[in-house]
Parts: structure tokens; C-alpha cells; sequence
């Protein structure tokens, strides 16, 4: 593959709803770049940006693939991302490196919510953007409902450029709206001259008119030119566009039909003509020696830097880094520092990906795209630059995951395997989080939604070999006291030689404190008790309040008084006055009104309007309190309650069904609370049979 300049390169993400069509169009982009020689499909699970086998048997976009197709003398990387929203954390990486993005939108279903959460993704970063109608030879497709509603959602910055042409029901053809112009198509997307439909007029002049309107903002005398009634020329007109579009006021909308490569070559002149290059994109880190801002703004005649955004690691071609150099040119012989990590590496071979196949090239320039290969110190979000001007940029900015299951291990004693194989996908997808909860002695696996578990656990089993078993996690109850009591420990054994004994008279009471397990004090009166067997008592405490009485939850928000006992000059030691202790604790814990404290979560649920008669109904159900409801963005509303843990579990899949995908949630402990008796007793029944059957 050639060597780029700058100028010469266009970084485009595909973003849309899943079934939208980004993979035929970045298919049909590889085959008309002489990528490919035949056009896979999706179907068949032979296209060049899903390899992986997860999504070829599912048939869906998994993970963000990397197409670099070489057309015209220009390079355009085209990032294919999932449409899935459990995915979005692939989506993020991608547009976070992107200087532009299509959205696509099937002409059949017409805009979704992918579609919706697609403009918001690019709104956030700012990210010009073109929306490409695919399917366009559908018998239901409606190109101009499409438009209409996006219109509706997003007003006068969307502007048709193209109209379709159909001739007995068939997608033959486009209008222009630019040149006002017909074109037919030919064959592998080609395009000739062709005459426009009479039909088609009224909504050309309509169409036209607001380009021109749109071109006119531009400058003051595009503005008095157009009122005075002069006529735009060509390159006028694509460059006032060109501009607009860079600026994200205008957001063109055009169409084809990417299985047929109808429209596709269009649409990749189109990129050439009116993205931007990477260098009329800011991108700025910290100098880490100065502490003064690093404008690396992709200018090759800076200090060489570079950012790591995704990490593909696979048992067969092992681990590549995909990079965006964001200044200066990269060589294969270059020795990088990594600023995040304080380590210096060379980075040997650059290459350049398609889909998970490289090719190796001598240099990258500054924008471009690329992969290291094979370097372990590297991580997604790490910066390479050089040890003179060492740099940090950003990191991207993920989503959250809340959805969590246990895992368990299917095979005993692959644990070890099962824990790298988990961190090798987690070096891949940073929305995916392994937690270890050492107090319910449970191991947890975090992502963005069910399908993401699913997926993980598909991929731990064909890749790494080892099978896990999802469960519902246990919950982290809590048990606490609410009375007082006043109790004797006292422990006493004697055998042939020195015996034990050790003997506490202890009172128990709330603290008031449930951050803390316990409270403890010494009242201690004439040396009942010596002084240094208080640390032995404190040490049975510490031990007790690991697993309470109750249910062997661990135990918070108790007081311990140890105000009497007794002692034998000889017989006593630490080991019997902990053991007095563990029979106190457990005697006065039980008679001071013992109960489960459950976990409640503050919980945000963003929606839009009309679902939050159904939401509010089932946060009800969960025991939810709800806080508050405030206005969000896009006629959305974000709902504030307090909800118990174990309620939420699977609220994600709910919360989708409810809202048509559209809904959002987030969460964090709260604190704890008392249970109500039917879920207490529940739960302490729960734990007695899975501690009589050796689970715990």
C-alpha cells in the first residue's frame, strides 16, 4: 500500500442502527478500491470487516473493523462500526478517532434509535457528518419520508443532495440536486447522463432552493449575491458546501443501494470532496516536561506522536495496536516513549489493517491510521511520542457498563486460564470489567448488555478453550443489630496438662455507623480482664463480624463493650479469649434484634417522554422511591430514584423492551437499608441451603 500525505487522507466511521446497511456500503467501497474481487455479503459471513466468528455466525458487526481503501489518489479508512447497542464501547473508540461519519439508514425502516444515538454521538464530538439512504431498491423504501423526518427531528441543517430516480418500480438513477442534473446508473456503480422525471421538479426547486440558502450563509457577498438573484458557480457551490458541512451546519443526505454498488462511487467522491483531512481537525495533548499544551493538529513537521485507540488480541495473529499518529510521520525503526506507562519501545514493523489482515508499510503520516504489532507494555489509551517531547493525549471517553453477571467456572481448576483469557478480552473491549467481590466470594463480569456476556463467553470457549457458567450475582447484604444486649462469653477446657479459659462479659449495641463493621471499647474495671488480652479480643471481633450469625452475611454498625470477665493465671491465653469472644458475639448479636441490611442504589433512567408513564410504573415494582423526574436533552426526561440492588438485576434488557432500545440507566450505591421481613426471610433461608450445600 502507498504512503499518504496528509491532505490526502479522509478518516471516516459508519454509524446507524443495527441492519442499516454500514457493512454492504463498506463492503462495496473494498471491492470498488480493488480491495476484493467479489463482493461478499453479510449473509454468506464473507465480508472483508466481520471476520470474526462470533460475527459470522451471528451475522452481525461485533467489533470496529478498519477498511483503508485507496480510490482517486486519496486514502479513506473507513472505520465499520456495530450497530448493536451493547457494542457502543466499539463505537466510541471509532468516532473518537474519525474526522468524519456516515450515518446510515435503511430506506425500509426508515430513522431508528440507532439512527438517533449515531447524531448524538457525532454531536457530542463535534464530528462532520453525511447521512447515506441504503437500500434504495426496496419495493417499501421511501426516500423522501426519510428526509422528511429527519428534517423533523434535526431541521434546516439537513439538506438532500440527491433525489431518486425510479422507472417501473426500479431504482435506475438520481437527481443531482447540486448540478440539477439527472444521472442513470451503470454497471459496478458507475453513473451517465440521464433526463429528470417530471415528477421529481416541484421537490427539486424546493430541494435546490434551500442548498442555494444554505450556500449563501457562507459569507456576507455569497449573501448579497444570492438576494440580487446571481447564480452560484459549480465550484462556489461545492466549496460554500464543503465548508458547511465541515462546520457541521449542514448535513447532507444522499442514497443507493450498496449490494447493487448503486450510489457507493458517488458517495466516495463525495467523502474526498467534502470531509475534511485530518489536519483541519484539532487534536491537543499535555506536554508532560513543560506541562504546556501539545497542539499535535496532525501537522507531520511536529514531534512524532501518536495514539493508541483499539487493541485486537487473538491466539492465532496475536496482538496488534491500531493507531492514529496524530503528528509527524511514524518509521518502523522508531523508538517511542510511552508517557502513561514511563517505558521506551521500538515499535519494528508498521503495518496497516484490513480487517484482520496486514500489510506491511514503510511509513505512517501524520492522520493516518495504522497497527503495531506484538508490543505487550501497549494498551488502548496510551500515548507514544518521543522522550524529548514527552505527551499525553485525552482518553476516549466510554460508556459505563451495568449490566453484571457471576461466573463460575465450568471445569474446576481452570480458574487461572478463565482469569487471562478474561484479561485478554478486556484488553480488547474496555467495556468489559472482570470484579472480584471478596465479600459474597464471587467473581463478576461486567458489559454493556446481556448479548455482550453472551458474546464473551462465546469467545472464551472458541478462542482460549475454557467454558463459563453465567449466574444471578448474590447480592452484598449486610447484617446489623437494632437493640442492645448484655451477654457472658465464656470458654473453659480442660485437658491433661495446662487447659483454656477465657471468659468475657460483653454488651452489644447499634453504632449508629454501617460504613464501619464494627465499634470497639474497653470498660474494663479493675483488671478483671488484663490488658493484654484486649488485642485478642478485638482480633475475635474482627474474625465474628466476617460472617454474622444471622445468615453469614458480613456484619456492620455494631458497638462492642467489653466491660467485665474473668481470667486463670494459667490456664488463660489469646487463643481462649478469642473463642470467649465468638461465643459472645454470636449469644448477644441474636439477642439484640439481628436484620439484613440490603444495598440501594441511586438510580438514573433517561428516556423519552412518552415512555415515562411505563418506566415509572416499573421502578414501583422494583420498590423503587423515585426522587424526581428533570427535563434532558431531545425531549427527553431523566428520572432520579432509589432502588434496591438485587431489583435492578436484568434492567437493562427491560428497560430496551420498554423504551424501543431508546432508553438509557446508570447507578450507584447509595447506602444501606433495612429489608422488609419477607425478603429477609427469604434470603436467610437462600443462604442456609447454599451454605448446607457448601456453594458459599
Amino acid at each position: 500500500m502507498n504512503v499518504y500525505r496528509t491532505d490526502k487522507i479522509r478518516n471516516v466511521v459508519l454509524l446507524g442502527h443495527s441492519g442499516s446497511g454500514k457493512t454492504s456500503v463498506a463492503e462495496a467501497m473494498a471491492y470498488l478500491a480493488g480491495i476484493t474481487n467479489r463482493l461478499g455479503n453479510v449473509t454468506d459471513g464473507n465480508t472483508v470487516s466481520d471476520f470474526d466468528k462470533e460475527e459470522i455466525r451471528r451475522k452481525i458487526s461485533i467489533s470496529t473493523s478498519v477498511i483503508p481503501a485507496e480510490f482517486n489518489g486519496y486514502k479513506l479508512n473507513i472505520l465499520d462500526t456495530p450497530g448493536y447497542f451493547d457494542f457502543v464501547g466499539e463505537v466510541e473508540e471509532a468516532a473518537g478517532v474519525a474526522d468524519a461519519a456516515i450515518i446510515c439508514i435503511s430506506a425500509k425502516d426508515g430513522v431508528q434509535v440507532g439512527t438517533q444515538k449515531a447524531w448524538d454521538i457525532c454531536e457530542e464530538r463535534n464530528i462532520p457528518r453525511m447521512i447515506y439512504v441504503t437500500n434504495m431498491d426496496n419495493d417499501d423504501a421511501s426516500y423522501r419520508d426519510v428526509v422528511e423526518k429527519l428534517v423533523e427531528l434535526y431541521g434546516k441543517r439537513i439538506a438532500p443532495m440527491h433525489m431518486p430516480i425510479r422507472e417501473d418500480g426500479k431504482f435506475t438513477g438520481y437527481v443531482n440536486i447540486v448540478k440539477q442534473a439527472g444521472r442513470r446508473y451503470l454497471e459496478k456503480g458507475g453513473s451517465t447522463e440521464g433526463t429528470i422525471p417530471e415528477y421529481l421538479n416541484e421537490y427539486l426547486e424546493e430541494y435546490h432552493n434551500n442548498l442555494m440558502e444554505s450556500v449563501a450563509e457562507v459569507s456576507e457577498e455569497f449573501m448579497d449575491r444570492y438576494f440580487s438573484g446571481d447564480e452560484f458557480s459549480e465550484a462556489e457551490v461545492t466549496s460554500a458546501l464543503a465548508t458547511n458541512i465541515r462546520d457541521c451546519t449542514m448535513v447532507p443526505v444522499c442514497m443507493g443501494c450498496p449490494i447493487q454498488f448503486k450510489g457507493v462511487m458517488k458517495l466516495m467522491e463525495d467523502i474526498i470532496e467534502y470531509f475534511p483531512d485530518p489536519s483541519q481537525r484539532a487534536c491537543s495533548g499535555i506536554n508532560q516536561k513543560s506541562n504546556e499544551i501539545f497542539e499535535a493538529n496532525y501537522d507531520f513537521s511536529k514531534a512524532k506522536t501518536a495514539y493508541v485507540w483499539k487493541t485486537m488480541v487473538d491466539p492465532f495473529i496475536g496482538k496488534y495496536s491500531l493507531i492514529k499518529v496524530c503528528s509527524g510521520t511514524l518509521k518502523g525503526d522508531d523508538t517511542l516513549y510511552n508517557a502513561e506507562k514511563g517505558t521506551e519501545q521500538r515499535l519494528g514493523k508498521l503495518y496497516v489493517l484490513t480487517g484482520n489482515k496486514p500489510t506491511e508499510i514503510a511509513e505512517l503520516q501524520a492522520g493516518d491510521i495504522g497497527a503495531l504489532a506484538k508490543l505487550n507494555d501497549i494498551s488502548t489509551g496510551d500515548t507514544l511520542s518521543t522522550k524529548a517531547t514527552p505527551v499525553l493525549f485525552p482518553k476516549a471517553v466510554l460508556s459505563t457498563p451495568y449490566t453484571y453477571k457471576r461466573y463460575k467456572a465450568v471445569k474446576k481448576g481452570e480458574e487461572d486460564k478463565i482469569a487471562q483469557a478474561l484479561g485478554r478480552l478486556a484488553q480488547e473491549d474496555l467495556t468489559i470489567r472482570v470484579v472480584q467481590d471478596s465479600a459474597n466470594r464471587q467473581s463478576l463480569i461486567y458489559g454493556m448488555g446481556e448479548q455482550h456476556l453472551d458474546i464473551a463467553v462465546s469467545k472464551l470457549k472458541e478462542r482460549y478453550k475454557v467454558e463459563v457458567e453465567l449466574v444471578e450475582p448474590k447480592v452484598a447484604f449486610r447484617e446489623t443489630i437494632r437493640k442492645s444486649s448484655d451477654v457472658q462469653g465464656k470458654y473453659k477446657k480442660q485437658t491433661g496438662g495446662h487447659g483454656q479459659f477465657g471468659d468475657v462479659r460483653m454488651k452489644f449495641e447499634p453504632s449508629g455507623d454501617t460504613s464501619k463493621p464494627y465499634i470497639f471499647e474497653v470498660s474494663v474495671v479493675g483488671g478483671t480482664v488484663p490488658k493484654n488480652y484486649y488485642p485478642a479480643v478485638e482480633k475475635g471481633l474482627a474474625e465474628c463480624v466476617l460472617k454474622g450469625p444471622l445468615a453469614a452475611y458480613p456484619v456492620v454498625g455494631v458497638k462492642a463493650n467489653l466491660y467485665d470477665g474473668s481470667y486463670h493465671p494459667v490456664d488463660s491465653s489469646e487463643q481462649a479469649f478469642k473463642t470467649a469472644t465468638h461465643m459472645a458475639f454470636k449469644d448477644g448479636f441474636l439477642k439484640a434484634s439481628p436484620v439484613l441490611l440490603e444495598p440501594i442504589v441511586t438510580l438514573k433512567v433517561k428516556v423519552n417522554d412518552k415512555y415515562t408513564g411505563d418506566v415509572m410504573g416499573d421502578l414501583n415494582k422494583r420498590r423503587g422511591r423515585v426522587l424526581g423526574m428533570n427535563p434532558g436533552k431531545n425531549g427527553q426526561t431523566v428520572i432520579e430514584a432509589e432502588v434496591p440492588q438485587m431489583e435492578i438485576y436484568g434492567y437493562g434488557t427491560t428497560l430496551r423492551s420498554m423504551t424501543g432500545g431508546s432508553g438509557d440507566f446508570s447507578f450507584e450505591f447509595a447506602r444501606y437499608e433495612q429489608a422488609p421481613a419477607d425478603v429477609q426471610e427469604k434470603q436467610i433461608k437462600l443462604r442456609a441451603d447454599q451454605l448446607e450445600k457448601d456453594e458459599d
